[in-house]
């Protein structure tokens, strides 16, 4: 082999660097619609059913890329959880800063709670209630219940304030009503999942709004 022959078997080929640093570049995405992935899958599953391969799957990208933009898995459910909360769970926020009464407010979110629980193309049910099921992970669990808690606190404040304003008798029972509430946005939620329609749960409601105490005679 002459000297010149060495020399072009030793040399790069052309490109040959640029592919292999291409090969070895983390893969570029849409960070926005990665999460959306992740979310339905969070939400389909639950929390423990949903593994870090579940997700580079359904993401569509690999492990190292999930670490990068969104931490580990626990980080990555608490974005989406609050995604959630903003893009699909707000009706509860909406409807108890918009409605005059806590009654109006709770008649109006159980009616928006059986649309978006049964919405065609999505996971059934709130994706809140169900990621807790079956969660061994204690961080994860007391945080989920501590986004269900502060929703019956709200309750309670408006149903106290319309006992206040007499719009509500005196001897409205605040906190158990506000659970009553509770109670009925979960099991509507868990309902979806069983396959309830959207027209089964809007009966539903109806039903748990007959029991809701007589307004006050304040305000009539």
């Amino acid at each position: 082999m002459s000297d010149g022959d060495a020399g072009r078997s030793g040399a790069a080929r052309p490109g040959a660097g640029s592919a292999r640093r291409a090969r070895g570049r983390p893969r570029s995405f849409d960070r926005e619609t990665a999460l959306e992935k992740a979310l339905l899958a969070f939400w389909e599953h639950g929390y423990e059913a949903t593994s870090v391969s579940d997700l580079t799957r359904v993401m569509d990208i690999g492990a190292p890329s999930l670490y990068a933009a969104f931490g580990d898995k626990r980080s990555l459910f608490d974005e989406v959880v609050r995604v959630y909360g903003a893009r699909y769970g707000s009706f509860t926020d909406r409807a108890l800063a918009e409605e005059p009464t806590a009654r109006a407010a709770v008649a109006r979110m159980l009616r928006e709670a059986a649309a978006v629980y049964t919405e065609p193309g999505r996971p059934h049910g709130c994706l809140v209630v169900h990621a807790a099921a079956n969660c061994s992970n204690p961080e994860v669990e007391q945080s989920l219940r501590e986004r269900r808690t502060a929703n019956v606190a709200a309750f309670e404040r408006r149903i106290r304030d319309d006992v206040a304003a007499g719009v509500l008798p005196a001897d409205t029972d605040a906190g158990a009503l506000a659970r009553y509430t509770g109670a009925m946005i979960q099991g509507m939620s868990q309902q979806a999942r069983d396959g309830a329609s959207r027209e089964e749960l809007e009966s539903l409601a109806e039903i748990a709004m007959s029991v809701w105490p007589h307004a006050g005679t304040a305000t009539g």
